[in-house]
């Protein structure tokens, strides 16, 4: 099939989070199954300074839009996905993409995406381009069912079969703006076609617009399309959400499991597989040595790798864990950045237990690879996730999981059953500290328990969370769609 790819960010190129990965990955995976896969992406600032190799391309040369009697020119630049993937392409506008980060707040983030999501389709038509799937992400790139639908209607040779997929990584963002963004996106005439009850309320929004007219969409985990459908996790949303239920698919995130790969990990001060688990006991030593922590092998070190905000539940976590810290029960190592108040709360924690307890502001890539390998337990105890790919990396490297059981945290980790020594983590249904408490202790029973703990780490270990698995719920969707 030929699918079009259109997203704000793809890793390495551009990433902040999650969708960065899975938009690469996608692209990436589509190609080695056999597809013609083309992403597109803004070119920012950033990859320039990152000094990205780019090849022009002749086809997109100073290509002029007007949006809302705004006059935009961009050229398209390609280059290729790492580890053997596609061309990527990059539209080129430094009036909205040279600034110095992805996102902005400059007050025209609708004219950036909406600008990407319009060049991404004029791409395709100038490179004689007609996709069978044209597959968007989050609020950024949701309005390209409806130009599709009404800018580019009369394109019926090119894009008379194409039908769209809308991904939703996180509900929460949506792209929500003043009804005069209809206008400064080139859809002023579509007004009729959008949510006529946010006009009423003065706002336009990308993902609501997305919603409305995405010929599938799919959330990143099936618990999770059950869960935007309801007021608390729906944002608003839920009720056109259960309109659309569908055409709603939850389809697990896959991971990179070359590159999440104990046993071949160049970050790790040992490598270590489900059937020799040496090695990580050296890289848990490691770890604590670089930690400055105490090496006491009876107590378990918890490891966290995390974005810093209310979402990840870590206001919980600063509650919770001080009465374990100080009975001497736990070590943490913690990375992150993000709220400012969480980091201050974790490093009070540092203060206060200084041989328990390590915490490093900022994302190391290294360093992640070695918390994921050499924790004993990695804790995600977020409010709610949609997918999350820490908690698969860390079964793969015999580090159970401790979670909050929403979303992908619930569809990927067993529960341990101390009856009959299952499972592949811990988790509680209930975000209380209570809840919490009681997977803490849940834990720490296991652990005291070393063939239940060890039988638990090679559990997860065996779980198969691979891109290669998980593509082909996306080419069975793509193929549904085309009545195959």
């Amino acid at each position: 099939m030929r699918v079009g790819l259109i997203a704000s960010e793809a890793a390495p190129f551009a990433k902040t989070g999650g969708l960065g990965d899975v938009a690469a990955a996608l692209a990436r995976y589509l190609a080695k199954a056999g597809h013609d896969a083309r992403l597109v992406l803004p070119l920012y600032g950033s990859m320039k300074q990152a000094g990205v190799t780019l090849t022009e391309v002749g086809f997109a040369k100073d290509v002029a839009l007007t949006l809302g009697g705004r006059r935009l020119v961009f050229t398209l630049f390609a280059a290729p996905l790492p580890k053997g993937g596609p061309l990527v392409y990059f539209v080129n506008c430094p009036a909205l993409y040279g600034r110095p980060g992805i996102y902005a707040s400059d007050g025209d983030e609708h004219l950036r995406f909406g600008f990407l999501t319009l060049a991404a389709l004029e791409s395709f038509q100038r490179m004689g381009f007609a996709p069978d799937i044209v597959h968007v992400h989050d609020w950024h790139t949701a309005l390209a069912p409806l130009y599709l639908k009404t800018r580019y209607a009369w394109d019926q040779r090119l894009f008379g079969r194409t039908r769209t997929v809308l991904t939703i990584h996180n509900m929460a963002y949506q792209g929500g703006f003043p009804p005069t963004a209809l206008r400064e996106v080139g859809l002023e005439s579509a007004q009729p076609l959008v949510h006529q009850d946010e006009l009423a309320r003065g706002r336009f929004s990308f993902l609501t617009s997305g919603l409305l007219h995405a010929d599938a969409i799919t959330a990143v985990s099936e618990t999770n399309a059950r869960e935007i459908q309801t007021p608390e996790h729906g944002f608003g949303l839920d009720a056109l959400v259960r309109a659309r239920a569908g055409s709603l698919f939850g389809i697990l995130n896959g991971i990179d499991v070359e590159e999440w790969n104990p046993a071949t990990d160049v970050h790790l001060a040992a490598r270590y597989s489900a059937s020799n688990l040496d090695g990580k006991a050296r890289c848990r030593a490691a770890l604590l040595g670089e930690a400055g922590l105490a090496a006491d092998p009876r107590t378990p070190l918890l490891g966290i790798v995390s974005r810093l905000s209310a979402q990840k539940g870590f206001d919980l976590a600063l509650e919770v864990l001080p009465p374990f810290l100080a009975r001497g029960q736990l070590r943490l190592v913690g990375l992150g950045s993000g709220s400012a108040q969480i980091a201050d709360g974790f490093r009070a924690l540092e203060r206060r237990f200084p041989r328990q307890v390590s915490f490093q502001l900022g994302f190391s890539e290294p360093l992640a690879h070695r918390i994921e390998a050499g924790a004993d337990f990695f804790l995600m105890p977020s409010r709610f996730e949609p997918c999350g790919l820490n908690q698969m990396y860390s079964q793969r490297y015999g580090t159970p999981p401790i979670v909050h059981a929403t979303g992908g945290l619930a569809d990927t980790v067993t529960p341990w059953n101390p009856a009959t020594g299952t499972g592949t983590g811990f988790a509680f249904g209930h975000f209380t500290a209570l809840g919490l408490t009681w997977a803490l202790e849940q834990a720490l029973a296991c652990f005291a328990r070393p063939a239940a703990y060890a039988r638990v780490q090679q559990s997860g270990m065996s779980r198969d969370f691979s891109w290669e698995r998980q593509i082909k719920r996306y080419e069975a969707l793509y193929a549904r769609l085309h009545g195959a």
